[in-house]
């Protein structure tokens, strides 16, 4: 890596919340994670020192987890704290849910108890879209918005499923239960790889022994120390 190195940037492409993606070449993208940190739909927006190195080193551990189990994703190599190569996707504005514990929208929304273990994991889908608070969209909806036809939808969920297969054990090792996660999908060169980040801020990790929040809840809801937070989760998992 090469920290605290002004790496070229090309043109920039998109800036969200989190994230800049900058050109890098025909089929790459650099995408810059800086330090804001946001909750419902950016109506909650800090910065936390430090938490773009957190999720950007998390992201490239975990899409190696991913490549190593032969599920195709978008990273290619970090080339600093906070900045990773990317195969250039065209995101596919739905995103996938998977749950294996009940927690956030689905107890609101369905009559799960907090914490109750699934029987089975629960996947849905979302539109990603803050000017409608990314609802609940079922696959006639995916299909009349023009955003996916059957056999990507289809895809995409077994995409989570297999994400799911792969990460809950993994974080299991460590004492940790995946309570719930978001990825996003993209296509590249015809096919639909994993896309986005995999970090605190995109799944829900409780603490095993003691319940803990260990995620973006703990901002969320003002569990305590955020940033303190960010730095015990990127330990637990650059450790392991």
């Amino acid at each position: 890596m090469a920290g605290g190195i002004d790496i070229p940037k090309g043109e920039e492409l998109h800036s969200g919340k989190a994230k800049t993606v900058y050109d890098w070449d025909d089929d790459h993208v650099l995408v810059e994670f800086r330090d804001d940190i946001t909750a419902f739909d950016a109506e909650k927006h800090d910065q936390i020192a430090g938490k773009g190195t957190v999720n950007c080193q998390i992201s490239a551990k975990l899409f190696g987890v991913l490549t190593e189990h032969r599920i195709a994703n978008h990273f290619v190599r970090l080339v600093s704290d906070n900045e990773m190569v990317c195969r250039k996707v065209d995101i596919v504005m739905l995103e996938v849910i998977v749950r294996n514990i009940a927690a956030g929208s689905l107890v609101k929304r369905y009559p799960f108890e907090q914490g109750m273990e699934l029987p089975h994991p629960i996947v849905n889908m979302d539109l990603k879209s803050d000017s409608y608070h990314d609802p609940l969209v079922n696959t006639d909806i995916a299909l009349a918005l023009g955003i996916a036809n059957l056999q990507e939808q289809r895809e995409m969920r077994e995409i989570g499923l297999r994400v799911n297969e792969v990460l809950a054990p993994y974080f299991d090792e460590m004492g940790l239960s995946l309570v719930d996660f978001k990825i996003e999908i993209g296509r590249f060169k015809g096919k639909l790889i994993v896309a986005d980040e995999i970090s605190p801020d995109t799944m829900r990790l409780w603490d095993k022994k003691t319940g803990k929040s260990l995620d973006k809840d703990v901002y969320r809801f003002d569990k305590g120390d955020v940033k303190e937070t960010y730095q015990v989760i990127h330990g637990i998992i650059m450790g392991h």
